[in-house]
């Protein structure tokens, strides 16, 4: 288990750590997602022993390791930025780490190319990374990782550099090989679409400071505030400032939703409601749908589906439709708002009340 006790982490006049508390289970699969500069490689450095933390401690196994050197914990890292031994083959990459244990021939050899199968390493394992492509250097690096067998795997962007194609067959095996390792896994994201294929813990972060850390299905369906909800949103999440009055929500003293059930506990007032750019639709997906006249913008079409930039009562909002939908800038449409999937917060951006599906 690796525990964070309140560590925090400056350097001059900036904090990049605020005070933080975090428990990883063994054999857990764990995601920091957060835009760039939100602390993602900052608290990975700190749970490695690259970086000292200004206070506050970090203990594994029930061990105080605050102070011990990387090279004496079971610590294993890749970057999105790969680095392997230019002068080796891939295989002795990849053996590397074993061969400084002192395993024998037969155990490396046996891993090595368990490693190299998975990562579709096999036909390169006699040829150098310089006669690589990017891609194979990047899983060069992330097998040798994986046969360190070691207790802590950091992975910070590894997928970034690789093809849209290899991107997605290694999303789907990369928590296989977690699962079976029975080491804690830290993974770092910029993408809520990656975490969300991941699956396991998601950590939640902006500026320096965990918002949410939990199951990461939890977390995307459950947001506890608006910063968490709008971090794991992509496209951008949809928000407006409302207020509730009796059996709707108001923009300017006009009803333009009514109030589901699941927010019926929402008080009169000020608040914010907020929902996802694909639970805004052109056609009525549901018995709970409600209609709006709204101004488009712009229209982007993305292969087989299109991001509608909508204006309505002064906000701007994101539709993601499937299919490809050309319309005309200034044009009215009618548009279709899931309200089985509004997320209501206070004036404090605190969650309200969640998700009619939240726990479907």
């Amino acid at each position: 288990m690796l525990e964070l006790r309140n560590i925090e982490k400056v350097a001059g006049a900036e904090t990049h750590i605020h005070p933080t508390s975090l428990v990883l289970e063994r054999g857990s699969l764990n995601v920091l997602l957060g835009p760039t500069l939100s602390g993602k490689t900052s608290l990975m450095r700190l749970m490695a022993g690259l970086d000292k933390p200004t206070s506050g401690s970090v203990w594994f196994d029930g061990k105080d390791v605050t102070g011990v050197r990387v090279q004496d914990r079971g610590v294993a890292m890749v970057y999105q930025q790969f680095i392997n031994y230019p002068a080796l083959t891939v295989y002795e990459n990849i053996a590397s780490p074993m061969r400084i244990k002192g395993a024998d021939s037969a155990t490396i050899d046996r891993e090595v190319r368990k490693a190299a199968d998975l990562l579709k390493l096999t036909p390169y394992l006699d040829r150098t990374p310089l006669n690589l492509s990017g891609g194979q250097q990047q899983r060069t690096a992330l097998a040798r990782a994986i046969v360190k067998n070691a207790s802590l795997v950091l992975l910070d962007e590894p997928l970034a550099n690789l093809d849209y194609k290899l991107r997605e067959e290694l999303r789907l095996e990369l928590p296989k090989i977690f699962a079976a390792s029975g080491a804690i896994f830290v993974y770092a994201t910029t993408e809520p679409s990656e975490a969300l294929l991941l699956g396991g813990n998601t950590a939640a972060l902006s500026q320096g400071r965990i918002t949410q850390f939990g199951r990461t299905i939890d977390v995307y369906r459950r947001p506890i505030d608006l910063l968490t909800a709008r971090t794991f949103a992509d496209p951008p999440l949809n928000a407006v400032e409302v207020v509730r009055k009796g059996g709707h929500f108001e923009i300017g003293g006009k009803p333009v939703l009514p109030v589901p059930a699941h927010l019926a506990g929402v008080p009169d007032g000020p608040c914010t409601i907020a929902f996802h750019p694909h639970h805004l639709s052109l056609t009525s997906q549901t018995p709970a749908s409600a209609s709006l006249q709204a101004r488009t913008a712009i229209s982007e079409i993305a292969g087989s589906e299109s991001f509608i930039h909508i204006e309505f009562e002064g906000s701007r909002w994101v539709m993601l439709s499937p299919g490809i939908h050309d319309i005309e800038p200034e044009a009215v449409i009618t548009v279709h708002v899931d309200t089985r999937h509004l997320m209501a917060f206070g004036t404090d951006g605190k969650a309200i009340a969640e998700p009619a599906t939240a726990a479907a």
